[in-house]
């Protein structure tokens, strides 16, 4: 059971990422199929602020997007979008988000790494194969268009994620993804 101020933490942050998470999908950069977005790094760093409870955040972002409120890339919103060309990474957030949380959960530097990799592994997966499905694209074509632009900027994105949560922690003193001292 979560204590009083754990429970205050856990809700501040799934706001606030809830809340990074739409506000890096308006900041951004119009690629053919696939935008160019910042929703990487908010995911990266609500699982390394939250751990596997990353999940709840992405989850009320989609829920969000998905009852029509304008969080998608470019304030697009609904089930549409879903079902567009970028759904399936949107979908993807929320593995990658648990995956990636799982991982942070470890200190060490590779465990949080490879749980970064894993988790974009995830959503780069889930987008590619929807992409490939929902635009009659071939695979190799869908990799070429919807991964292959996007990962120097998602290497960026881990390395300002790691960065952060690291800088944070060792700031405060308190272990950002549990709140412990």
């Amino acid at each position: 059971m979560l204590s009083g101020r754990e429970r205050a933490l856990f809700i501040a942050h799934t706001g606030t990422f809830a809340a990074l998470l739409a506000a890096g999908s308006w900041i951004s950069v119009p690629f053919v199929p696939v935008p160019l977005t910042l929703q990487t790094l908010f995911l990266f760093l609500a699982a390394g602020f939250m751990g596997r409870y990353a999940v709840v955040p992405v989850l009320l972002f989609l829920l969000l997007g998905a009852l029509n409120f304008p969080v998608f890339h470019n304030g697009a919103a609904g089930i549409g979008v879903l079902l567009g060309p970028t759904g399936g990474y949107l979908l993807g957030f929320v593995p990658a988000a648990f995956v990636s949380g799982m991982c942070y959960e470890h200190r060490s530097w590779q465990a949080r790494w490879a749980g970064m990799g894993a988790g974009a592994s995830i959503y780069y997966s889930c987008g590619i194969a929807w992409l490939a499905y929902s635009s009659g694209l071939s695979l190799p074509a869908a990799i070429l268009v919807g991964a292959v632009p996007f990962v120097p900027g998602d290497l960026l994105k881990a390395f300002a994620a790691y960065t952060v949560t690291n800088r944070v922690s060792r700031i405060t003193g308190v272990n950002t993804r549990r709140g412990e001292q």
